[in-house]
């Protein structure tokens, strides 16, 4: 099939990528000259494990192309992926300024039949939007032309994106147009060969289910870190509850981790958005809303141990920060817990010295100009002269440290865990101070 995909950011290049790997002709298009260019030249501006390959095996194969050419790009594709950005607006909805304004360039050069298909996620009734969009378009040009509009939410998490895509747990096509379904079915069929995962609904149903499961994998993490800051008072240990939980099968134990909050750019954004459509629809989510409220708050818990073991005035204070993307396997550091807690830490006057395998270049980038931190070319390194190590995320390279190392380090022997990564008594055979999320 030929292909476009409009956006070439997270899911745009996933998309596209994936896409071509299984022998579609595909154009991805993006508006960031520079962007086309590294992309051009074999790079890829994003971190994803896996994901450079398939980006190359498939250019070089002549099955997947970059561009800015708009004209090029609606001509191209039977199929249009629009898949730009969302970002929140001050009120919390999402901002579908840029999806709108694809759907217009596609309205404004299409010549033949189309299927738009929303792959951005996006509120109920971006449909609708899209569709008059596009119409506007064709009116202004006086022509009429046919096309589908349809709603095909992703469902990728960051640092597995291209196994996500190519063995999807299910995929969600919304649409009323007979044709526009047959094409559809036919896209992803070499992904379902093994079983049929894909679900035709109505387009707002379809386009409500992506918000409903990132809202309700929120909604867990929120659970658990509450219980664990009740563990602690109460003298419990939320791992054991953990796995207490998790052994029900109607629970399961897939995000059921305490930590120090979650972040990213799908969860805050997603769970905003959804309050607001509730809200502008006359109703409130209070599950929801509650689950952000205890979020924003676990993300300043690790601050508080901190300060709860040094005193408020941390002047003088260094410490070691393992960990500065929201989660492992990406560079993504879209509202991730580390910012919170660097900007809490220097303002009370400490110094931070943070380690990242990965999203380093990110951090300088979102700290540039910020003084008091700085960045250690190893773990080890970055404990040197600290007055703790603090764990802000889970890689796997942090998990099995060497522990009689980093004591040597420290100026005092303490670890703040803000993933539980660490088996207190391990951690505490080994001469060291060990404070962790809802541990005893």
């Amino acid at each position: 099939m030929k292909i476009t995909v409009i956006g070439t950011g997270y899911v745009g290049l996933v998309t596209g990528a994936c896409l071509s790997e299984m022998g579609n002709d595909v154009v991805c298009l993006d508006v960031e000259p520079e962007k086309i260019r590294l992309l051009n030249d074999g790079g890829i501006p994003i971190y994803e494990p896996g994901l450079k390959e398939v980006v190359q095996r498939n250019v070089i194969a002549g099955r997947l192309r970059f561009t800015t050419d708009t004209r090029y790009a609606a001509a191209h594709g039977t199929i249009q992926f629009i898949a730009v950005g969302t970002p929140p607006d001050e009120d919390g909805s999402a901002d579908l300024q840029y999806v709108v304004s694809a759907a217009r360039e596609i309205g404004r050069h299409m010549t033949d039949y189309k299927v738009v298909v929303d792959k951005s996620t996006v509120p109920v009734g971006t449909a609708d939007k899209v569709k008059a969009a596009i119409e506007d378009e064709l009116k202004a040009r006086g022509v009429v032309v046919p096309f589908a509009v349809v709603s095909n939410p992703e469902f990728l998490k960051e640092g597995a994106a291209v196994e996500d895509f190519m063995r999807p747990d299910r995929i969600i096509v919304g649409a009323e147009d007979e044709q526009a379904i047959l094409l559809m079915r036919a896209l992803y069929a070499p992904y379902v060969r093994n079983h049929d995962r894909l679900h035709v609904m109505d387009i707002r149903s379809a386009e409500l289910t992506k918000y409903a499961a990132n809202a309700m994998l929120a909604t867990r993490i929120s659970f658990m870190n509450e219980l664990a800051n009740l563990a602690e008072v109460v003298g419990a240990d939320i791992e054991s509850v953990r796995v207490g939980i998790g052994s029900d099968s109607r629970i399961g134990y897939s995000f059921l981790y305490a930590g120090c909050g979650y972040g990213g750019s799908c969860f805050p954004k997603d769970v905003k958005a959804l309050i607001r459509t509730a809200r502008d629809s006359g109703t409130d989510l209070k599950v929801l809303e509650s689950v952000e409220v205890a979020n924003d708050a676990q993300k300043r818990v690790m601050t508080s141990k901190i300060k709860a073991r040094f005193g408020c005035d941390l002047v003088g204070r260094h410490f070691a920060l393992w960990g500065l993307s929201f989660k492992p396997d990406t560079d993504d550091m879209r509202d991730a817990p580390s910012r919170e807690l660097v900007a809490e830490l220097l303002s009370a006057g400490a110094t931070v010295s943070a380690y990242d395998p990965v999203a380093m270049d990110e951090a300088k980038h979102v700290f540039k100009g910020v003084e008091g931190l700085s960045y250690a070319p190893n773990p080890l390194a970055a404990c040197e002269g600290a007055d703790a190590l603090v764990i802000v995320t889970e890689w796997k390279e942090f998990r099995s440290p060497d522990f009689d190392g980093i004591k040597a380090r420290l100026r005092e022997p303490i670890v703040f865990d803000g993933r539980n990564i660490f088996d207190p008594e391990l951690v505490r055979s080994r001469g060291l101070e060990y404070v962790g999320i809802g541990r005893r």
